[in-house]
């Protein structure tokens, strides 16, 4: 593929490198969702309890979405970086977001979205996993 993230850095770096290659894979995550069906509602969604990269519906269920990006060689694949106490967090969100939000569909998953960038920064893999994080 010829899409690259270039200049937005790597899985360490400065902060503004990392929060740049984080948009740029929510952007990704949110085009490649669009293109499956789904209906991008919001992004980067803060709460006390933290952010939750992309809310979207899918038919009648509401999904929260994790986007989560890894160069290969990095400790570990993007798919495999999602740690209980995120999956925690990210169930917590999901219900205040919900309780929040009445009028969308009470059915709600949590998918995952894991990007891996070759070693040249340019565009591997996308996957995506539906109900990445279980009740």
């Amino acid at each position: 593929m010829s899409e690259q993230a270039g200049d937005k850095g790597g899985d360490r770096g400065s902060g503004g490198d990392r929060q740049r290659l984080g948009r740029w894979g929510e952007r990704l995550a949110a085009d490649y969702l669009e293109r499956r069906g789904y209906r991008v509602l919001e992004r980067n969604v803060w709460r006390r309890e933290g952010e939750i990269d992309l809310v979207a519906v899918h038919g009648e269920t509401l999904v929260f979405v994790e986007v989560r990006i890894r160069r290969r060689g990095a400790m570990g694949k993007a798919v495999e970086s999602l740690t209980p106490a995120k999956q925690r967090r990210l169930r917590k969100l999901a219900t205040v977001y919900s309780a929040e939000h009445p009028e969308l569909p009470a059915d709600l998953r949590i998918d995952l979205v894991a990007i891996e960038l070759g070693p040249d920064g340019r565009l591997g893999d996308v996957q995506h996993v539906e109900s990445a994080v279980e009740d």
